[in-house]
């Protein structure tokens, strides 16, 4: 095993290294506990009491959750970029993504630079290239 394949013996290194995948945001243990209140505010939609009393007033039902005001305004302006950022899971947002009327893909299109068609057929053709994605401060 060379060096640079050996895996790292500080933990807090190790998690910094994921944090160099563009356009990526791995689900550590820190962002789930950042992002706890998001995610439970997000599976609170499954039921459909919570989704009726969300849709009538999102900002008051926003207000019953003990979530940062940064993130109350990125959950009304559908700011999942920002969401993934403050710990948001793509998976809990999905109940938010459906409240909306809107597929996983329609959704997740909106965090890239394509619009829905693009995205869809940018994935239907096998995703985006690694060229390019693979490190932020490597540039490949």
């Amino acid at each position: 095993m060379t060096e640079a394949a050996k895996p790292s013996a500080d933990i807090h290194a190790y998690l910094a290294e994921l944090e160099d995948i563009p356009g990526t945001r791995v689900y550590t243990a820190a962002r789930a506990r950042k992002g706890y209140h998001i995610n439970q505010f997000a599976m609170s939609l499954m039921k459909g009491d919570n989704r009726e009393r969300f849709k009538a007033d999102e900002r008051a039902y926003l207000d019953e959750w003990p979530i940062s005001e940064e993130a109350k305004q990125a959950l009304l302006k559908r700011d999942y970029n920002a969401l993934l950022d403050m710990g948001g899971n793509v998976y809990f947002l999905s109940k938010l993504f459906s409240t909306d009327g809107l597929s996983f893909a329609e959704a997740v299109s909106t965090m890239t630079d394509m619009t829905f068609p693009e995205y869809r057929d940018m994935m239907l053709k096998g995703g985006r290239s690694p060229i390019g994605n693979r490190s932020i401060k490597g540039g490949y």
